[in-house]
């Protein structure tokens, strides 16, 4: 017989809770309770009383996709009139934006297109870099590291390593979804497998590469496969050599349904209420002791919701997002310019502080 008061102990201790104790806790503890848990522990990695933040953007090199996610309403074919792949005048154009905003980052994302294989990434990262000496890529994600593996038939290590070589400076932990393969068969039959997920970011690791970890949940998954999910990423991160980065953040965010495939053929929505994100929240900080930054999405959830977060074990705000469009097209519709998302975290009780993606505060 599982035992609440003892449970609570553990966690305070900073110990691993089984996936049966943490679906306990999730399901008798009430969400004040949750919350002083999720926050005492937040206290335990960062004792102060500050939230970080960071400027920059997410552009995506193409929308051409061949997985056909069924949570996807961004991708197209590539034959489709509406593909497109990003030419460098349009990223110079959203690069200077970005940096009249005080930003220096970009978050690369794309599809895993057919025929774009790695020399393209190697060259489009070399040319940013070589007009933005100063510019940090945050680039791609595991699904498109395992898709390029097959397309060149190489590691996924020799794919990193020329990656960063070519101006890759840290890999976002895109694409993981739900990281059970019975989820991942009905969603994203195409995309990488929780194995494979888990193998890019390994090798990452190994080259002590930054990292971040997500979850999308709120559709077909069971609480259990949520807890599986965060016990398969702290599991990683020990394996990761003593000294390396490994994942410094931990990101989920509840699916978003507005004319997604998933939605409309399986009539599948996104029940998250505000309630149940911010347990998800605390529970991920007390799952995943071994990652120190655990962000609240407010793109997905809005300003309110955040901010309750800060005080369950959410100690980071993410970015003011100045481009996205990925789930934007699938109902986020929350927005932040650098003025509003620190009056937010000041509106919530705390001081914000701005940061880079290896979590370094920028003066």
């Amino acid at each position: 017989m599982l035992n609440r008061e003892e449970l609570i102990d553990k966690a305070l201790n900073l110990e691993f809770l089984t996936v049966e104790e943490g679906a306990h806790l999730f399901r008798s503890c009430r969400l004040p309770q949750m919350m002083w848990l999720g926050h005492e522990l937040r206290l335990r990695h960062h004792p102060g009383n500050t939230v970080t933040w960071i400027i920059d953007r997410n552009v995506n090199i193409t929308n051409v996709c061949i997985s056909g996610c069924k949570f996807c309403n961004f991708y197209r074919p590539s034959n489709s009139s509406e593909a497109y792949i990003t030419t460098i005048p349009e990223y110079c154009q959203k690069i200077d934006e970005m940096m009249l905003l005080g930003g220096n980052q970009l978050l690369l994302q794309g599809g895993m297109h057919p025929h774009l294989g790695i020399e393209f990434y190697e060259n489009l990262f070399r040319e940013l870099k070589q007009c933005y000496p100063g510019l940090r890529l945050h680039a791609l994600g595991p699904p498109e590291i395992v898709h390029l593996s097959g397309l060149e038939n190489l590691p996924y290590r020799t794919i990193l390593e020329r990656l960063v070589a070519a101006g890759m400076d840290s890999l976002p932990g895109a694409g993981a979804e739900i990281l059970s393969d019975r989820v991942r068969k009905i969603l994203s039959p195409v995309k990488c497998s929780a194995g494979e997920w888990l193998g890019v970011m390994r090798e990452a690791h190994r080259l002590n590469l930054t990292t971040s970890a997500t979850m999308m949940f709120g559709h077909i998954e069971t609480l259990e496969e949520r807890l599986d999910h965060l016990v398969a990423l702290r599991t990683l991160q020990q394996e990761k050599p003593a000294g390396n980065k490994g994942f410094l953040s931990f990101i989920p965010w509840p699916f978003q349904d507005d004319g997604t495939v998933l939605k409309k053929k399986s009539g599948v929505q996104n029940k998250v209420s505000p309630e149940e994100y911010i347990r998800m929240i605390a529970l991920s900080r007390i799952m995943l002791p071994n990652i120190p930054n655990i962000q609240a999405s407010w793109l997905t959830v809005g300003k309110e919701t955040g901010q309750l977060c800060l005080h369950a074990g959410a100690n980071d705000f993410g970015s003011i997002m100045i481009e996205e469009n990925v789930v934007r097209v699938a109902g986020a519709s929350h927005r932040f310019d650098a003025v509003g998302i620190q009056e937010a975290i000041r509106e919530a009780g705390f001081e914000p502080v701005r940061r880079n993606q290896d979590f370094q505060v920028i003066i």
